[in-house]
């Protein structure tokens, strides 16, 4: 048995379940849901059928755990550099939509896993379920960093109205993401982040584009 066996073997449940998710994903950016057998994921992971089973009842059960994860981290990434900022509060938007649209977060394997879910969050009840939950926890946090940002600007926003405009700046992120990941190549450097802090601002009506390097 070689080192790193003997390694997987010692650790946590927790850590054994999260080297099954991570093979997931790898093997579903490379091969898509159904390219990604209980076999292949677990020759990845370096274990035995018998203790993917263990954790997860079903293929299905590992794919939305799989989906959940990655969908989270996204949101985490993206909300990552707040924590290492001092800065206003459109100084810590600014940061929220330039890190959305730069890698780790916009890159091409986190699009590519994106859309080979998507076919199965149109058929499967509980992936659908879990597609709206990732996404409301994105957008709450933009929701929670926009509200700050207008306070600031002394123009507060009514929930029904902040609603609105964190679905609009949702949006806009999305889109320049999926670009991004998808055809990289055709993008200039920080043109994204540029055109995603030119967006936002407009939106709501500030100046994002000179906030990203506040100290």
């Amino acid at each position: 048995m070689s080192p790193e066996r003997r390694k997987f073997k010692r650790a946590s449940a927790e850590e054994r379940k999260e080297a099954l998710i991570e093979a997931t994903l790898e093997l579903v950016a490379e091969k898509g849901v159904r390219g990604a057998t209980v076999r292949d994921i677990a020759e990845r992971a370096d274990v035995t059928q018998g203790l993917i089973r263990h954790y997860f009842s079903s293929k299905e059960e590992l794919m939305t755990a799989a989906y959940e994860h990655h969908m989270v981290r996204i949101t985490d990434l993206t909300s990552a550099p707040l924590k290492e900022i001092s800065a206003d509060a459109s100084g810590r938007l600014a940061a929220f939509v330039s890190a959305s649209l730069r890698p780790p977060v916009m890159e091409p394997t986190a699009v590519a896993l994106w859309a080979g879910f998507l076919n199965k969050v149109q058929q499967d009840a509980h992936m659908r379920q879990i597609h709206q939950r990732t996404y409301d926890y994105f957008r709450h946090k933009l929701a929670e960093i926009i509200a700050a940002a207008l306070e600031e600007a002394g123009r507060p926003a009514s929930p029904a109205r902040l609603h609105h405009l964190a679905v609009a700046c949702n949006a806009v992120i999305d889109g320049l993401w999926m670009e991004g990941g998808a055809l990289p190549e055709i993008f200039a450097e920080d043109e994204l982040p540029k055109i995603g802090l030119e967006s936002v601002g407009a939106i709501l009506g500030l100046n994002l584009e000179n906030k990203v390097d506040q100290p």
